[in-house]
């Protein structure tokens, strides 16, 4: 499974690269902080699949707070189809504790 840690991500994030991002945190995590991206809970992922991306084979970045819920999305976007999704080590922890 694909993996980017933070320091990675964040490059990315910085250079204005347009990024797929897919944050499965629940809606009152995202709205309480959030580095923008898609938001679908992981426990609503199954029913909103048609919600994630029309083309199942561009990079999404999954996300979450400590990256085990992204890691538990990228195997199920996988077993639907999705061939392209990497999931962020450490989750959102680890983002925050580069700009500390």
């Amino acid at each position: 499974m694909q993996q980017i840690d933070a320091q990675s991500f964040k490059s990315r994030l910085l250079s204005g690269e347009p990024l797929n991002v897919l944050d499965v945190r629940e809606e009152i995590e995202y709205l309480t902080y959030n580095i923008g991206g898609k938001n679908i809970p992981l426990s609503k992922l199954t029913e909103k699949l048609s919600l994630v991306h029309p083309n199942k084979t561009e990079e999404i970045i999954v996300i979450c707070k400590a990256g085990l819920r992204s890691q538990t999305a990228q195997t199920i976007l996988m077993q639907n189809g999705f061939t392209n999704i990497i999931n962020l080590t450490g989750g959102l922890l680890a983002l925050q504790k580069l700009q500390a």
